[in-house]
């Protein structure tokens, strides 16, 4: 049997992005980061955010990265 996914919380998101609570929220609620809500709080699963990040720095970037502090010259040393 197949373990269940990690589901992470907005502050552990906001650790393994290396980034501001307020951003994993901002980014959340206009729903640029795969997440749900569980009652009042965010939950993401880790796999999820990984191939959502993977996504990302394959496409060449974007202002979402831009908002977790990614500049494209770090992106582009990050996909090859």
């Amino acid at each position: 049997m197949a373990a269940a996914p990690r589901i992470m919380t907005a502050k552990e998101v906001a650790d393994y992005l290396r980034c501001h609570i307020s951003t994993v929220y901002r980014l959340a609620k206009n729903h640029k980061l795969p997440g749900f809500r569980l009652g009042a709080d965010w939950r993401f699963r880790e796999d999820a955010i990984q191939a959502w990040l993977d996504n990302e720095l394959k496409s060449g970037g974007s202002n979402d990265l831009a908002e977790l502090g990614f500049t494209p010259t770090m992106v582009r040393s990050k996909v090859a």
